[in-house]
């Protein structure tokens, strides 16, 4: 059993998620890409766009500046698929397979979608009619629409069967330029060689994300593993034993967490990271709250929900790596009418570093504003880091 310090622990992990490697130099494609989705297996889509879609900022974390329609023409292309794995996510379409018994079992994550499925089977084969019918097509597109009979996410009941629909893997569905899914027939929008490729069974696709979970993020708990594609953690649990017995997960301990790791036998222990990256608040690898608190000791939440007076850091809040720690956060829009890149809040994790982390902040503020199209990084007064952040931008102007 290999026993690891959180320090060791922390190398793993970014490793694993592709930080210790330096960015591409030149032009970045759709190699590049497929090398983070191969690193981290899917990418997690949110509809907030303050400052960009947040599928867009696992790859400028890792890649920098790249094609921002690259992630939209590998979906048209059927090299990528949307589905829900962690969340609503972006998978290689080599990985349907491993959603099928999902799909073919009726299995539905949330009671509110179970409950349209089993109680309005007359929408939800109306709404198959129109997409065989009319796709690719959306729900905005539906004239006739079905009224609301529960309260999820406030959807009336012809968005909720599109939802059972895209879940059965009856459709599939692309993003329009306001983010509403367009859906049609799966065969009509992905692959027919992925679409009619022989499905894993449930417990060849739990062993498959595990193992692919456990490479995504080096050493984990059961429960790490489990959050990855959002597994049942006593279905799966079974599975993770057979794969230590088989040697495929290694057992480890890391000093201060509660519950035993597991690391993955490919997994790399740098001596250093020399990362320096912006993180969406929905990045693999601070998604999972309770292991970025572990891993870098950095207490993370979201507060776009929070009410404007209660929120303690801002509305969309990005954590800044530096190295192979978390050493700030930022609140950042996109204020596309003044065309610059607002900070309007810089906290400092480590004050007595806060003059490096502020002129690397300002660096990497400056890189993504340029490829935001935005012509300058505008530092409002809130926040310890924002004094230094503010003068380490005016520096960059400078120069």
């Amino acid at each position: 059993m290999m026993e690891l310090t959180t320090a060791q622990a922390r190398r793993i992990a970014l490793a694993a998620q592709g930080f210790n490697e330096p960015r591409p130099a030149g032009r970045v494609d759709r190699r590049h890409v497929r090398k983070v989705f191969d690193r981290v297996g899917l990418i997690q889509i949110d509809s907030v766009n303050v400052l960009a879609r947040s599928q867009e900022l696992p790859l400028f974390a890792r890649l920098g500046p790249h094609p921002r329609d690259v992630l939209p023409k590998m979906l048209d292309d059927g090299e990528l698929f949307e589905y829900w794995a962690h969340e609503a996510s972006l998978l290689p379409i080599e990985t349907l397979p491993w959603f099928r018994w999902q799909m073919d079992s009726g299995f539905i994550r949330w009671a509110g979608l179970r409950r349209m499925a089993e109680e309005h089977p007359d929408v939800v084969e109306r709404i198959l009619a129109e997409v065989g019918d009319r796709g690719p097509i959306a729900p905005s597109d539906i004239a006739d629409r079905e009224g609301r009979s529960g309260p999820w996410w406030g959807w009336d009941n012809t968005q909720q069967a599109f939802a059972v629909l895209f879940a059965h893997g009856k459709i599939s569905a692309r993003r329009r330029p306001n983010f509403e899914r367009e859906y049609d027939l799966q065969h009509r929008m992905l692959p027919a060689a992925h679409v009619d490729a022989p499905a894993l069974s449930e417990h060849e696709s739990r062993r498959a994300m595990v193992l692919r979970a456990a490479r995504s993020l080096g050493v984990a708990t059961v429960a790490d593993l489990c959050d990855y594609f959002r597994m049942n953690v006593p279905a799966t649990r079974p599975v993770v034993a057979e794969l230590v017995d088989e040697g495929a997960l290694l057992p480890a301990t890391v000093a201060g967490w509660k519950a035993p790791a597991l690391l993955h036998p490919d997994a790399k222990l740098p001596r250093w990271i020399r990362a320096r990256a912006l993180l969406s608040p929905f990045d693999s690898l601070v998604w999972n709250r309770d292991r970025t608190e572990r891993l870098f000791g950095f207490r993370y939440r979201i507060e776009i929900y929070v009410p404007a007076p209660k929120r303690i850091y801002g509305y969309y809040v990005l954590p800044f790596l530096l190295g192979d720690q978390l050493v700030a956060r930022v609140d950042l829009k996109a204020d596309r009418a003044a065309k610059v890149l607002r900070v309007r809040g810089a906290f400092g994790e480590v004050p007595a570093s806060s003059p490096e982390v502020a002129h690397e902040l300002a660096t990497e503020l400056t890189l993504m504003a340029g490829w935001l199209g935005l012509d300058a990084v505008v530092v409002d007064p809130h926040g310890d880091l924002a004094p230094a952040l503010t003068a380490s931008v005016q520096a960059h102007r400078e120069t």
